[in-house]
């Protein structure tokens, strides 16, 4: 309905949108609509609708609009105007649309240019009469006008409107369909025009030309047809969403259907970035409506080409195992092949350096790892997430590579794709943590992440919540020491190394098979790294006469070094270093020696300096045994035939080395934990100053959610707070913990748990309690024998100093021989004379003369018939005839 006695018809659509055709309602006059004054014009004015006028618009709209119906042109003037009369339906045998609004009072009857003869026009005078009579419509007294406010022109900031709104549905009217996704509405019940635009799409439209003429887009028209014909002057809902920039986005609700998804779905419509987030009813709806139009190739997309189109789907999508980070957005990955591919994560970029500092780039000192703010937590976030572990690829796009430009690096080609671990989107947890940004794109450009909105939901709570890169803390300082090949600095701290044991560190590079660059986290340095006791296969490099040639297997040591320990968590022994500052010594991970592996493997050969080492012994037998196989390195290996050689060696004697500890604790099954003495100053200071951080700051009851192997802090029956690990979680009220500087154990709510401040962690100070057990003692397998023995241990030695020796090792902790610090007297031999336990004999020569004294002591316990040999030697029943043995 263009005014309230003008209508629009179309017919069937066939190829396209089909040709309009107004048709003005004869012999009648209805109120005019109102009119807003030409801008081009600035003596014009508005005009306001007439007296019921918009009721006339009204009656009309509800009865005909997507109604079939039927027409006679009467009169057409010269300017091209028709007049005719319209009927409800496919013949004049239909409702008089016009008699209908006389016959309603909503319009008058142009009487002057009536001829008597005509029945239809001596019809509508008779129907306004009756209406006159019956005060119908404008008939009646008083009303009919009502005031159309238009948003645009009536308020200054349109914004509060829509927030008070509170996105919830409003009935309206859509009055014009301006192109596909804008549209003029009408509010109801308060007469608000508003221009809306669809939340999230974007139709092709038509532009203006500098002469005034409108230019469409591809499809522009065919869109506008598609909206105008199922929107056009229906009842509708509208959710107004958001205004940017005085835009009013809003999402058009039919009861047939979305009209957003429907423009997407069918090729009329293109996602756009800046209004999707909006999008009240899932931009993931939105996302899946395009995609399906891209499959299908359908009108805008007819010559759409996937960016993973020329990949095969085992290429497109495969499992792969992390085996480095490279940069807090780039992996390496090994497929199931074997084959290594660098993979980048879609649409993030890393944190980076804007403006003046970029100049830090050309200073060699600059190391952007440490340098860049948040670069490393970015990267230690991706290496402990991933390193080692299998993650799904969905490879998104390939960026072609690009030269090099004024301002731009050269890049090579890159795969990007979304990777996952458990179901967790990598790229969406690094920018929800602030440690990642999300890389805006022109709208027309689709090589972008499959998930791309949740990654810019994820930096916008990034940025709500002040995360990482967008807080406005001080940013963290990483100050690490590059002491590699500066052998004044090596010096000083090879004694603190030498000194600490095993020492935690993470392997950042691995220049060959036993050369490898070590992160030392709690000294905060890097170092150059060799492994001792082995010679490896030298790589090819550079020297004085050219280039030496790499020596056979040196490629294959340096992938199984890199394979199983880089950037992975290790612990080192340092031993030694060499003239050129780098330190040497004996490399662990998960309880494999990397020295061991790479001999077990035939990667490497024992070097003579490994004779005064512990580990001589495994590393000459897993040499002998590779070389035996001629595997690798041994293939061409041929054994020489050796003089016959006596060796004689010296008897090992027992190393009597005892030093002071604190009993803290004694189990059931008579093993015991101590704190040594000399640190006990470092545990006291520490507990002190964590105590006073948890008074100055409590932890919030019950915020803490307990995980097997978690360590974290928790409060003991005395009201203090410990340090402690994680056992078992039976239930939030049942938590097995065991607190590691004392050795004791205890179930308790999770309410007496905490997280454990970093500070004060195993990294600051190491599990202060060690377990051992008592070295050539039996205990009784009796119950009560047993318990007696505790408890007569629980009363010599708990929470007293003495002191140790570890004599020998065994399954689960080293075994030991336990002294009073007072008269020096052997508690385990104690134990023996009183009858108490028996000897566990051992056979190793040196340490016979221990083993002679303790059954000597068994034997005067035995003679005197104390406590477990008080019915005589209990053994004896223990016959070969019964299947044991003494």
């Amino acid at each position: 309905m263009i005014s309230c006695c003008a209508i629009i018809v179309r017919g069937q659509p066939r190829g396209g949108p089909p040709p309009e055709r107004q048709i003005n309602l004869s012999n009648i006059r209805a109120g005019a609509m109102a009119r807003r004054a030409a801008q081009s014009q600035p003596d014009t004015k508005d005009t306001p609708d007439e007296p019921w006028a918009f009721q006339a618009r009204e009656f009309l709209r509800k009865k005909l609009i997507g109604k079939e119906v039927c027409f006679n042109v009467e009169i057409k003037t010269a300017l091209g105007r028709e007049y005719g009369m319209v009927y409800l339906g496919k013949d004049t045998t239909g409702e008089n649309i016009a008699e209908s609004l006389v016959n309603e009072g909503l319009a008058t009857v142009r009487r002057e240019g009536i001829r008597g003869n005509n029945p239809e026009q001596a019809r509508l005078c008779e129907l306004e009469d009756q209406a006159k009579a019956s005060k119908k419509g404008m008939w009646s007294e008083g009303g009919g006008t009502h005031t159309i406010r238009d948003i645009k022109y009536t308020m200054e900031n349109p914004r509060n409107f829509v927030d008070s709104m509170h996105q919830k549905p409003v009935n309206a009217i859509i009055e014009h369909v301006r192109d596909g996704s804008v549209v003029r509405a009408l509010l109801l019940p308060d007469y608000y025009l508003v221009t809306v635009m669809l939340s999230g799409i974007k139709c092709p439209t038509f532009k203006r030309e500098a002469d005034g003429t409108e230019t469409p887009e591809p499809f522009a028209a065919e869109a506008k047809f598609f909206t105008e014909s199922r929107l056009l002057q229906r009842d509708v809902q509208i959710i107004l969403e958001s205004c940017p920039n005085q835009v009013i986005l809003g999402t058009i609700l039919h009861p047939n259907g979305n009209i957003t998804e429907l423009l997407l779905k069918e090729g009329f419509a293109r996602c756009v970035d800046w209004s999707m987030a909006v999008y009240t009813q899932g931009a993931e709806k939105l996302r899946a409506a395009e995609r399906s139009a891209k499959e299908r190739k359908v009108r805008i997309w007819k010559d759409y080409v996937a960016p993973t189109a020329n990949l095969d789907q085992k290429d497109r999508q495969f499992v792969a195992k992390v085996m480095q980070v490279v940069n807090a957005d780039a992996m390496v990955v090994k497929l199931n092949s074997g084959e290594y591919k660098t993979i980048h994560l879609s649409s993030i970029r890393p944190p980076r350096i804007e403006g003046e500092e970029k100049n830090k780039d050309k200073d060699k000192r600059f190391r952007p790892l440490y340098d860049i703010p948040y670069m490393f937590e970015a990267r230690e976030f991706m290496r402990k997430k991933l390193i080692g572990k299998k993650v799904n690829v969905t490879v998104d796009y390939i960026r072609a590579a690009t030269g090099a430009g004024e301002s731009t690096p050269a890049f090579p080609e890159r795969t990007c794709a979304t990777v996952t671990i458990g179901g967790i989107n990598i790229a969406e947890a690094l920018v929800s943590k602030g440690l990642a940004t999300v890389i805006r794109y022109r709208q027309d450009d689709d090589q972008r992440s499959s998930h791309y909105d949740e990654l810019l939901a994820a930096e916008a709570r990034a940025i709500k919540n002040g995360k990482g890169l967008h807080s406005k803390k001080e940013v963290p300082i990483h100050r690490v020491a590059d002491i590699s090949g500066e052998t004044q600095k090596a010096k000083q701290f090879l004694p603190f190394l030498q000194r600490a044991g095993r020492s935690e560190a993470v392997v950042e590079y691995v220049f060959s098979g036993s050369r490898l660059k070590l992160y030392m986290p709690k000294e905060t340095c890097l170092i150059t790294f060799l492994l001792a006791g082995i010679e490896c296969p030298r790589g090819s490099r550079n020297v004085p006469g050219g280039m030496q040639v790499a020596e056979p297997f040196s490629d294959e040591a340096m992938l199984f070094t890199k394979e199983l320990v880089l950037q992975r968590e290790v612990e080192v022994e340092v031993e030694s270093m060499d003239k050129a500052g780098n330190f040497i010594g004996w490399l662990h991970i998960e309880g494999v020696n990397l020295s061991v592996a790479l001999v077990e493997n035939a990667l490497s050969k024992v070097h003579f300096t490994a004779e005064r080492s512990s580990y001589y012994k495994t590393l000459v037998s897993a040499e002998e045994a590779c070389r035996q196989r001629k595997e690798k390195i041994w293939a061409n290996y041929e054994e020489k035939p050796v003089e016959e050689v006596v060796h004689l060696s010296e008897e090992k004697e027992r190393v009597a080395n005892y030093r002071s500890v604190y009993v803290t604790e004694i189990t059931d099954s008579l093993h015991f934990y101590t704190q040594d003495v000399e640190t006990g100053g470092q545990l006291e200071s520490l507990m002190e100053t964590m105590r006073a951080e948890i008074a100055a700051q409590p932890p919030v009851e019950g915020s803490y959610s307990a995980r097997r192997g978690d360590h974290c802090i928790a409060k003991f029956a005395d009201g203090e707070w410990y340090r402690a690990r994680v056992e078992k979680v039976e239930s939030p009220a049942r938590v097995h913990v065991f607190y590691i500087d004392y050795g004791n154990r205890e179930i308790v709510s999770s309410t007496r748990l905490a997280a454990m401040p970093p500070a004060f962690s195993t990294r600051t100070l190491p599990a202060q309690a060690t377990e051992y057990a008592f070295a050539f003692i039996q205990v009784p397998q009796d119950e009560d024998a047993r318990a007696d023995v505790v408890d007569s241990v629980v009363r010599d030695i708990q929470n007293s100093q003495c002191l140790l020796n570890v004599e020998y090792a065994g399954a689960s902790c080293p075994h030991v021989t336990l002294q009073f610090a007072d008269t020096k007297e052997d508690v385990g031999l104690g134990l023996v004379k009183e009858g108490m336990v028996m000897v566990d004999v051992r056979k190793e020569k040196h340490l016979q003369k221990m083993v002679t004294e303790y059954l000597n002591g068994q034997e005067s316990a035995k003679s005197a018939r104390l406590n477990i040999w008080r019915y005589g030697d209990f053994r004896a029943d223990d016959a070969d005839e019964f299947g044991y043995s003494r």
